[in-house]
C-alpha cells in the first residue's frame, strides 16, 4: 500500500510537470476488452426505471431489474478498476524508462509494477466475465426428472443413488427438496423421479447436470464379480410460473386414475393419479404422489410450465446456436455426459475431461467442485464468444 502511494503521488506530480494524461478505455480495447460504454448506458436506464414511484408494483420484474442493475454496478467498479491498475503498469514503466528518475523511485516502480502484473489477468478475467449476459433462469427453482436407462434394475437403483446425490447436494445449499412425482421399481429404485428443489440460484448450479449418466460396477445380484453398464439420465428445468407460460385449457387433456403404490398404502384408497396430456407437443405429465387429486393435479402442472418453458428456452437458443458452440452441454437428455466407475472410485466428466477419484464422497453429494470446474468451462467458452462478437 505505501508503495502505490508513494509511485501515486509520483505519477500526479509527473502528469502536473508533463501534461500526458492517456486514456486508458482506448488502451483496454487494445487489450482485448469490450467497450463498456453500453453496459453503463443499460445501467442507467435500470437506474432510471429503480427510481419511479411504482417500481415495485410487480415485485417480480423489480426484482429482475434490481439483479440485473447490481452486476452491471459490479462490472463498472471492476472496469473502473482494471483502468486504474492498466494506468498504473503504464506509468510505472515510464518511470523505470526514464533515465532521470532516481534509483528510489525506479525500485519502488519495479516492486508496485511486479505486484499489479500479478493480478491484471485476474482482473480482466473478472471483468469479461460480468460482461457475459446473466442467464435469466440461474435464481429460479428448479424441476430435476431422473430416469432410469439402459441396464434394468441395476439403472434403477442408480437412478436412487443419483437421487441421493442431488438431495445431499441440495442440504449442503440449504435448499428445500419436495418430490412431484415418484415410480417405484421392484428392485427398490426408481424407475422415474421427479423433485423440486427450491432456494438460492439453484438453476445456476444445478444447469449443467443435465443429460445421460453412466454407471460401471458390479451390481448386487451379479454372482460372478463381472462389471455392468448401466445409465440413467437426468433433465434440469427452470421453474415456470403461470406469467412465464399461458397454457389453453383447451390444449391438455386431464386424466384421472386410481395411484398405485405399495400394497395397504393409503394413497391406493382414492382416484388420485393424475395424467396431463399436452396435445400440441404431446407432452404427458403423471403424478400420483399426493393423496389429494387436486394437489396431484397442481404439481403436475408445475411439470408440464417447466417442460414447456424449457422447450420455449431451448427453440430460442436454437437461434444463437453459432454463439453457443463453445459452451458446456446443451442441456439435452440423449448428451452423455458422465461416467461413474466404481471399481476404481473414478468419475469422468466427458465434457471438459475432467477426472477425480472420489466417488464415494461425490455419491455423498460433494459435487461443489465439478460444478465449479463446469462453471469456469463454461464462463471461457462464453467469454471467446464476447470476444469474437465485439
Amino acid at each position: 500500500m505505501l508503495v502505490s502511494l508513494f509511485v501515486l503521488i509520483f505519477i500526479v506530480a509527473k502528469r502536473l510537470v508533463f501534461n500526458d494524461f492517456q486514456y486508458l478505455t482506448d488502451f483496454i480495447k487494445m487489450q482485448g476488452i469490450p467497450s463498456i460504454e453500453p453496459f453503463v448506458k443499460r445501467m442507467n436506464q435500470l437506474g432510471e426505471k429503480m427510481a419511479a414511484s411504482d417500481f415495485y408494483n410487480d415485485q417480480r420484474t423489480a426484482s429482475a431489474i434490481s439483479r440485473e442493475h447490481k452486476q452491471l454496478s459490479e462490472l463498472r467498479d471492476a472496469y473502473v478498476a482494471l483502468e486504474q491498475a492498466y494506468e498504473q503498469i503504464n506509468e510505472n514503466k515510464s518511470i523505470l524508462d526514464d533515465p532521470d528518475t532516481d534509483a528510489e523511485f525506479k525500485e519502488l516502480a519495479k516492486e508496485d509494477l511486479s505486484n499489479i502484473e500479478a493480478k491484471i489477468e485476474d482482473m480482466r478475467k473478472a471483468v469479461l466475465v460480468l460482461m457475459i449476459p446473466p442467464d435469466e433462469s440461474d435464481s429460479r427453482n428448479t424441476v430435476v426428472e431422473i430416469r432410469a436407462g439402459t441396464g434394468g434394475d441395476e439403472a434403477s437403483l442408480f437412478a436412487a443413488d443419483l437421487y441421493r446425490m442431488y438431495c445431499r447436494f441440495a442440504d449442503s445449499k440449504g435448499w428445500k427438496v419436495e418430490n412431484l412425482s415418484v415410480s417405484d421399481s421392484e428392485a427398490g429404485g426408481f424407475k422415474e423421479i421427479c423433485f423440486l428443489l427450491s432456494g438460492e440460484s439453484v438453476y445456476r448450479y444445478m444447469k449443467y447436470e443435465s443429460g445421460t449418466h453412466r454407471v460401471q460396477r458390479v451390481p448386487a445380484t451379479e454372482a460372478n464379480g463381472r462389471v455392468h453398464t448401466s445409465a440413467a439420465t437426468v433433465a434440469v428445468l427452470p421453474e415456470a410460473e403461470e406469467v412465464d407460460i399461458q397454457i389453453d385449457p383447451s390444449e391438455i387433456e386431464i386424466s384421472i386414475a386410481r395411484a398405485s403404490g405399495p400394497g395397504g398404502q393409503g394413497v391406493n384408497t382414492t382416484d388420485s393419479a393424475v395424467q396431463i396430456l399436452h396435445k400440441p407437443t404431446g407432452m404427458i405429465v403423471k403424478c400420483a404422489d399426493e393423496r389429494s387429486q387436486l394437489k396431484n393435479k397442481l404439481k403436475a402442472m408445475k411439470v408440464l410450465r417447466s417442460r414447456l418453458l424449457e422447450l420455449k428456452q431451448s427453440q430460442e437458443a436454437e437461434k444463437y446456436a453459432k454463439n453457443r458452440r463453445e459452451q458446456i452441454g446443451t442441456g439435452d437428455r440423449s448428451e452423455r455426459i458422465r461416467t461413474y466407475n466404481f471399481p476404481q472410485s473414478r468419475l469422468t466428466d466427458h465434457r471438459i475431461g475432467l477426472t477425480v477419484h472420489s466417488l464415494t464422497q461425490i455419491m455423498d453429494g460433494d459435487i461443489a467442485d465439478i460444478i465449479k470446474a463446469l462453471e469456469e468451462a463454461d464462463y471461457t467458452g462464453r467469454i471467446t464468444a464476447l470476444m469474437e462478437n465485439q
